[in-house]
């Protein structure tokens, strides 16, 4: 098991990393994570939910997400309260202060998804949440130790070195936690070395000496994991400003500029990925308290609690910015709750997101959205509508919305026509997340606002044609470049021989 001394210290991605090495070995590898807080979510083979690191995980071992990977997920839907998904499935929106209670009722979940993993891997990586040495929240603890003591899971503890105080987050963590928990600690990382790691070597063996904890590694920097997938909103922003402009022979002048507004509730912003792969694109990620700036392209990302980020659209005046720009030409896109927002009105009659209430939308699209209990988690492939290039992702939504049947649909998905499209063709909203995966797609729709302004190479994929995609060989490449790093900073070998069955597998 991988836990932390902190949040965001790199467990995530230590694990996809190793996951994709054991994997290159030869080995079934399975990734795990009990409790995760995520809106960034993916659906599985299996028709559930799970958090999006889990996903990239199983992406590095070379299988299909699987529920079971991430049997408890918690969506915030504001500050105190969260929808609640068990084993892949919503069950409940609760409070913080509830959930505390709540957690012992879950742990059996917790365990049965764990050994429905364990009967299918030689290797299980489980990764914990947050810091280890959450002590106030040991009691019925379900995402560190108190899953690791259930099972009897040897912990490898990982601090981030680029943020300081590394040696005190370590030896710290040992002092405040029980003797129990303590002692599940074999070994430790020291994550994103910058510099000359000769001149940490003195620390490596001041926290082994103080903890008796074995020295797993001392991993520098990777700049390639900025190809990965941000797993939370609190990574957003970094991962945007460095992907945001990729020219061809190192050119700084975009062809297209996509503007993102950032509301507090964005959810599955893995869409923007394939777009800041894309030559001639610069995605702008704009933050509270900002002005939209000028640009081609406004994009409405995703978002948790639609109503929320709607009134956050108007209270910083973006909402009227947004129309403003459709009006004047520009493109407006929308997924999932950003395409909700596009309508005429939103209503949430069973107060799935708050207190039941109506808010109209920006106007921009004569459709109307009613918001409810049951949400729809299915994968789709099918075709633009116009233009036929593939597309394929998912829909995870709570909302079903109505629209003129004469309206043009975007696609057609599962047979079935999907999303929107405006007469002039410049404003369109769907609730297929991975709209942008597939290349050809991605540039059809690019090419609707930039013209031939926008077409790189010269040239445009017709219906059916193949375009190697930039976007997911990065993803694989990356994982790739990160197995070899870890492989040559990590003692890989001396982690696999502390894995063990666990206690109740005999």
């Amino acid at each position: 098991m991988v836990q932390g001394t902190g949040s965001s210290v790199g467990k995530s991605t230590l694990v996809a990393g190793l996951a994709r090495a054991l994997t290159r070995r030869g080995l079934r590898v399975l990734p795990f994570k009990p409790q995760n807080m995520s809106n960034n979510a993916a659906v599985t083979q299996d028709g559930g939910e799970i958090g999006r690191a889990q996903a990239l995980q199983a992406r590095a071992c070379g299988v299909l997400p699987l529920a079971d990977m991430n049997p408890v997920l918690l969506k915030p839907q504001g500050e105190t309260g969260a929808q609640l998904v068990v084993r892949g499935q919503r069950v409940d929106t609760i409070e913080a202060r509830n959930y505390q209670t709540r957690k012992e009722q879950l742990m059996p979940q917790v365990l049965a998804s764990f050994k429905n993993l364990m009967a299918q891997a030689d290797v299980v990586l489980v990764e914990g949440a947050g810091s280890a040495s959450e002590v106030n929240l040991r009691r019925h603890d379900i995402a560190n130790m108190g899953f690791a003591q259930a099972v009897q899971a040897p912990v490898v503890l990982v601090g981030d070195i680029d943020r300081g105080g590394v040696i005190a987050s370590l030896v710290g963590t040992q002092v405040v936690l029980p003797a129990e928990d303590a002692a599940r600690i074999k070994g430790f990382v020291v994550n994103r070395m910058r510099g000359d790691p000769t001149l940490f070597a003195d620390g490596m063996d001041f926290v082994a000496s103080r903890t008796g904890w074995q020295p797993l590694g001392l991993v520098p920097h990777l700049p390639d994991v900025r190809d990965l997938p941000a797993e939370d909103a609190a990574d957003l922003m970094a991962t945007l400003r460095t992907k945001r402009r990729i020219e061809p022979g190192g050119g700084n002048t975009p062809r297209l500029r996509m503007v993102v507004p950032i509301m507090p509730m964005i959810a599955n912003f893995d869409d923007l990925d394939p777009l800041c792969t894309e030559p001639g694109v610069e995605v702008i990620p704009v933050t509270v308290g900002e002005p939209l700036p000028d640009a081609e392209i406004i994009l409405l990302p995703g978002s948790k609690a639609t109503l929320v980020d709607l009134a956050c659209l108007r209270a910083q005046g973006w909402a009227e910015q947004i129309v403003a720009h459709a009006q004047n030409g520009g493109a407006v896109m929308g997924i999932c709750g950003g395409y909700q927002m596009l309508g005429l009105s939103i209503a949430d009659p069973q107060g799935t997101e708050g207190p039941a209430c109506k808010a109209p939308g920006l106007g921009l699209m004569p459709i109307h959205t009613v918001l409810g209990h049951n949400k729809r988690l299915d994968y789709g492939t099918g075709f633009l509508a116009q233009g036929r290039q593939p597309v394929a992702g998912y829909e995870m939504h709570l909302g079903r919305t109505e629209k003129p049947e004469e309206l043009e649909p975007l696609l057609w998905l599962n047979g079935q026509a999907e999303g929107c499209v405006s007469d002039n063709g410049r404003i369109w909203g769907t609730y297929l997340h991975g709209v942008f995966t597939h290349r050809a797609a991605r540039l059809a729709l690019l090419q609707r606002v930039g013209g031939s302004a926008f077409a790189p190479d010269g040239v445009w994929a017709q219906a059916g044609d193949f375009l190697p995609d930039n976007h997911d060989s990065r993803v694989d490449a990356a994982l790739d470049h990160l197995a070899d790093h870890l492989e040559q900073y990590m003692d890989v070998e001396a982690l696999l021989a502390l894995a063990r069955p666990p206690v109740y597998a005999a």
